[in-house]
């Protein structure tokens, strides 16, 4: 029984660090390798949002876009969400943020048929927009980020 929790726990544990890998990047996008299509993907974030009194603003299809116009492009969606009681402050901490607000996931496949759900990292927008102060705001917007990636990709 001991080494069955132990074998879950180094499971869990890897699965941890495996998803957190993925999701780091250094252009400011966090983008995370989903193991759904993207319109699944698509359907599970909106769940994941609307369980956590998200509004959702608007899904765009990309590719159905393209498709009008003629044109050709893999599955691409972008989902627009938020919520003023966590957008707000980060705003009052610096008002020029607003222009990365509402929160914005693409989730998308690439040329691989490989699907990934990128979003803006929030630690990237305080540095884009130079704000201070803000540290447990910022937190709380990562924290929820990489929860609603995880509900849609895992």
């Amino acid at each position: 029984m001991n080494k069955l929790r132990w074998l879950i726990a180094g499971f869990l544990l890897i699965h941890s660090i495996h998803f957190q890998v993925l999701a780091e990047d250094s252009d400011g996008v966090v983008r995370v390798k989903s193991m759904h299509s993207v319109a699944t993907s698509v359907d599970k974030l909106e769940s994941a949002l609307s369980a956590k009194g998200m509004t959702i603003f608007k899904r765009i299809s990309h590719s159905d876009g393209a498709a009008k116009a003629g044109l050709e492009l893999r599955p691409t969606k972008l989902v627009i969400f938020g919520n003023p009681v966590v957008g707000t402050p980060l705003m009052q901490c610096g008002q020029l943020a607003g222009l990365d607000l509402p929160q914005k996931a693409l989730i998308y496949e690439d040329e691989a048929g490989v699907v990934w759900f990128a979003y803006n990292d929030p630690k990237y927008i305080v540095q884009r927009h130079n704000i201070t102060g803000c540290d447990d705001v910022i937190d709380k917007i990562a924290t929820a980020l990489h929860n609603f990636a995880g509900a849609a990709t895992r």
